[in-house]
């Protein structure tokens, strides 16, 4: 018991698997008893399970499966984007415009939508650039620190195995880093999945979990919200979780 609560203390599996049980019991337990009334702000668990049921029966699937293609194209698109401008960063003379590139994550989402939606017409293409455009700043940033933090003993070594610039660029940067870039991209696929539903709530008529979301919030069917907020945070951390299977699977170095 004393374990469990001293700072930096290593336990089991088990006893890791025994705390987070717990605190899922406790946290069930607290929302039947919250709800448990006549007046509540949160939704009961029967309100929830009927959301789910509704949803289901308004094609739910269907919606999810707009999603996760959305999802999967952009953070695709916006990824290759990325790493051009990541891979010409130690090149001078394109230097500075992966470094401009970087900046632009601080524009606001709003303004960049609507300038997106004067060029593009297409609702799904729509999406896709607003969603390509927003994730490429973040990438390039996270990738280009990946470079930022190779430690000089690896160019160093590089070098003195006569290695020309463009040798050390592919085998330092380019196959060194590959187990990096996927972990870069397991990050921001969290970014992606969160503003993808803004995105879909803001351009309606593709469909998706964002348009699920904004009819739900339109009549307010909070029960609904709640059912759509608990698919959206399984769907993120099975993502996340199958990536991070993938990278430590087939890059096994990088699990030492």
């Amino acid at each position: 018991m004393i374990k469990i609560l001293t700072p930096f203390e290593k336990i089991s599996k088990s006893s890791k698997t025994l705390i987070l049980t717990g605190w899922l019991v406790l946290l069930i337990a607290m929302w039947f008893l919250t709800t448990s009334g006549e007046k509540h702000l949160f939704p009961s668990p029967g309100q929830v399970l009927k959301g789910f049921t509704d949803l289901y029966n308004e094609g739910l699937v269907v919606h999810v499966f707009n999603s996760l293609k959305l999802c999967f194209l952009s953070i695709f698109l916006a990824t290759l984007i990325s790493l051009l401008f990541a891979y010409t960063w130690p090149i001078p003379v394109l230097k500075a415009v992966s470094e401009f590139v970087t900046k632009f994550r601080f524009l606001p989402f709003t303004g960049l939508s609507f300038y997106i939606t004067m060029v593009v017409h297409e609702a799904r293409a729509m999406q896709v650039w607003i969603l390509v455009i927003f994730l490429t700043t973040f990438l390039t940033t996270s990738l280009i620190a990946v470079i930022k933090d190779i430690p000089q003993e690896e160019f160093d070594h590089a070098k003195m195995l006569k290695c020309s610039r463009w040798e050390v660029l592919w085998q330092v940067i380019i196959l060194g880093r590959i187990d990096y870039v996927i972990d870069v991209i397991r990050q921001n696929l969290a970014i992606t999945w969160m503003m993808l539903v803004t995105v879909e709530s803001i351009v309606v008529a593709s469909g998706g979990l964002g348009f699920l979301i904004k009819n739900s919030d339109k009549f307010m069917n909070t029960g609904r919200i709640i059912a759509l907020q608990i698919i959206i945070l399984l769907i993120g951390l099975s993502l996340d979780s199958g990536i991070n299977f993938l990278r430590k699977a087939i890059f096994r170095y990088s699990k030492i």
